[in-house]
Parts: structure tokens; sequence; C-alpha cells
């Protein structure tokens, strides 16, 4: 079959459709249960604000938005991870048809990103990386239509999704920098007379209600992603040796990338023409976060961690397609399709390898089966007289009882007011809890082997 663009795009939407299938089906056959960041989500969700102890909002607004049209049907998580990888697949597709003259390129750029896991083997756990993924290729997107068509739409676009980008993983300030590098440097060149400060008004407007929140609980937030670097651990090492080990990981992790690419450059030539806008462009959206977070430790001296690299990569196939499509060859399209295949089918299986036989991961946890004994014991002490509305504990332990249990009790942590908790009430995984306190009765205690912890079953009294 000769490819033309019809066909190609027909490609293009096999793969997507492929992609969106496997990546669903595989770990919902293969999971007892949710991952732990996407039962963190739930557990957010399930009383939504404009932030929590650890990030921001949007991760846990996506997933309560599945929860009300799928309930607690483990597939729909997984199909919400892929159909954020899906938004951003076709983002690039369209994206990159604005570059190339050659509708093969645009399907080549996208089927590079299967040698990066990110966009496939850690995939199925949705969380804050996942869902800033789709943001991050939005606004990068509209970045550069507003560049290219300087209008006012595009601007508020860029505006919106760069709110919606922040809003689910505070590390998107490394993107949302580049842009705004980008917009003067390309305004300084195309005279854009400074229309893309027309992004700041939508910006501002989604942005201030969890700024507002961030300081009214003491930055909570911030200081939970400063411990995560390890920045307690002052050490003067720390300021070249863990900015190596970042580096290498890096290269670790886009080996097979390349591998997939030599097949279709195998002398590995790139035309690098400083030059050409488009260029300049990709150049700057691609590599300009990296230099940042780089930067960020070396100067201080933190932990970058592999996981917050997930959305920083999405448009490396397009820039080294772009750079060497004049050497790319058809004959040489077989053997990449043949080396794109065996990543595509290699990762689900070792997958569902992993996740099969190995039995002591949160995938094995037994939510369903507690929240199952839970609801019993609960309907047979209540007699129906209270609905079970609240649950208090860690985001693990408690988030499973509020995602599997029939009432959706709404989730709290232990640090927030409990005495303003009303109607039926469970208190899970309590380090100290005082069974006198005057706002709960103890009605049954029921004895689980919830990682080694009891699980206490209470219920506000009417007074």
């Amino acid at each position: 079959m000769a490819l033309n663009n019809k066909n190609i795009n027909n490609y293009f939407y096999v793969f997507l459709i492929s992609h969106l299938i496997i990546w669903t089906v595989i770990p919902s056959f293969t999971n007892n249960n949710l991952p732990l960041d996407t039962i963190e989500a739930l557990a957010w969700g399930s009383n939504l604000d404009w932030g929590f102890n650890k990030h921001p909002p949007m991760s846990a607004v996506m997933v309560e938005i599945f929860y009300q049209i799928f309930g607690s049907n483990d597939w729909a998580y997984y199909f919400l991870s892929q159909i954020c990888l899906i938004i951003c697949f076709y983002v690039i597709y369209n994206f990159s048809s604005d570059l190339f003259s050659k509708k093969i390129f645009s399907l080549i750029s996208v089927l590079l990103l299967e040698g990066i896991y990110f966009y496939n083997y850690t995939s199925p756990e949705f969380n804050v990386y996942v869902a800033e993924i789709p943001f991050w290729a939005l606004s990068v997107y509209f970045c550069w239509k507003g560049i290219k068509n300087n209008k006012i739409i595009d601007w508020f676009l860029l505006g919106t999704f760069s709110a919606f980008g922040l809003l689910s993983h505070y590390l998107f300030i490394y993107i949302l920098i580049t842009i705004i590098l980008i917009c003067f440097f390309f305004n300084k060149i195309n005279k854009l007379s400074f229309k893309f400060l027309y992004s700041l008004i939508p910006f501002f407007l989604m942005f201030y209600p969890h700024l507002n929140w961030i300081l009214e609980n003491d930055f909570v937030t911030l200081k939970y992603g400063i411990h995560r670097t390890g920045s307690e651990d002052r050490n003067l090492l720390n300021h070249f040796v863990l900015p190596i080990i970042f580096f290498l990981k890096q290269l670790g992790v886009l080996i097979p990338f390349f591998i997939i690419f030599y097949f279709i450059n195998k002398k590995f030539k790139l035309n690098l023409n400083y030059k050409d806008k488009n260029f300049v462009f990709l150049l700057i959206i691609n590599f300009m976060p990296f230099i940042l977070i780089f930067l960020t430790s070396l100067v201080l001296g933190i932990k970058i961690r592999t996981m917050w690299m997930t959305p920083f990569y999405i448009f490396l196939g397009l820039f080294f397609v772009y750079v060497s499509q004049s050497f790319i060859k058809t004959n040489n399209l077989k053997s990449f399709l043949v080396a794109f295949l065996i990543f595509f089918t290699f990762s689900p299986f070792a997958y569902a390898y992993v996740s099969i036989t190995k039995t002591d991961k949160r995938t094995d946890y037994q939510g369903k089966k507690i929240a199952k004994i839970i609801n019993e014991e609960w309907e047979k002490y209540s007699k129906g007289e209270f609905e079970l509305e609240s649950v208090i504990g860690d985001e693990w332990v408690a988030g499973n009882l509020s995602y599997h249990l029939k009432s959706r009790p709404k989730w709290y942590s232990f640090s927030k007011n409990s005495g303003k908790l009303k109607g039926g009430l469970i208190i899970a995984n309590h380090p100290d809890i005082n069974c006198n306190n005057e706002f709960v009765a103890v009605f049954k205690v029921i004895k689980l082997d919830i990682e080694g912890k009891p699980c206490f079953v209470m219920f506000k009294n009417r007074n």
C-alpha cells in the first residue's frame, strides 16, 4: 500500500486506539488495586479543595470527574491516564503538520515516544506528572500558534492551559519560564506587539484561588516539594554528585528512544540551522526546561527524581525528526517500524509479567475485600440509621476505603478538624486514637491486617 497522507492518518489513529486499549486493558486485568498516586488523587477528589498537603488540585479534579461518570471501576482511571497521553500524541501530530511537508515525519515524531518508558510502562499510574502531560503539550502548541498567527484567542488558550498545567504540578514552572523566554525572543523577531501578554489574564484568574489557598495553608505544598528534593541533607558534594546522577539517569531513560531513532537515521546526521525559526523554537522548547532543572540541582544541590521528568520529553521525537528529515530514507521505514513494534509490544508484556509475578506491590493491596468487610459491619451496626459520610486517615488506607465503600465517604487527613464531620465516620490507621474523644463513640473495632495496623470503625454521636 502506497504511503499517502490519508493512509498515514489512518495508521496514526490505529496507533492511538491500540495504545489506548492496550494500556487500559493490561493493568485492569493484572492489578488487584489502583496504584498509590491514583488512590491518593481519588482521596483528594472525594473532598475537593483548591490544594492539598502535597500537590495542587488538578489531578484530584480530573479523577473526580471520572469517578462521577464511571464510579469505582479501576479501568476508568487507567483509561484516564491514556486519555492524557492520547491528547498529547494528537497535539504533537497536529503541531508537526505545520513543520513537515511529508506526513510520514509527523507519524514518526509520535511513534518515537514509545521508546521512552514514561509514555508506556509507567503511564497506567495516573498521577500529577501524567496529569500535566496534556497541558504541557497544549501550552507549547498554543505558544507556537500565538507566535505564528498572533491571534488573541491563541494567547488566551495558552494562558488557560498554562494555568491548568501549573495547577497539576509545580514543575510546570520550567516550561512556563521557557515559554516566557520564547515569547519575548520571538516578539523581538516577529514584532508580536506584546499580544502574548493577553495570556496572563486567564492564567491569573484561574491560578489565583490556588495561590490564595497556598497563603492560607502555610505554603504546605511548597514545603512538601522542597522536602522531596532532600534539601535538608546539606552537603557540598551534592552540588556535583546529584546533577551528574540526574544526567546519567536521563541518558539511561533515553537509550530505547535512540535505538529506535537509529533505524531511521543510522549515521545520526543532524541539520542544525540556527537561522531557522522552527528549529530555534524546537531547540528551546525541548532543552531549556532540562537545562533549567539541571541548574536547579547544580546550584541548590538537590535531588531530581526521575519521575518528575515525565512531561519533559514529549517533543523530543519531533525535534530529532525535524533536524534529520533530509537524511531519513524511505527504505529505512521498514526496519524502523520493526524496532518500534518490538518496544510497543515488549512494554505491556513486561508490565503484565511484573504485575502478575510480584505479589508485594501496592497494586496487590486487597482494597475491595477490606472495604466489603467494613461495609458489612457498618450496615450491621448502624442498622441504616447513619450514612457513612467520612473517613479519616492517610491517603492510602483511608483513601482506599473512600474509593471502594459504596457511600463514597469523604476523605479527611488527620490534620483537619474532625469535630466538624457529620454522620458516619471511619478513623483508619490512626497513630494515636483517643477513644474517649468527645465527638466520637467506638462501636466496633475490626482488626484487619492493613500494613500491620488496625482499622477503627467509628461514628459520630448525635450530640
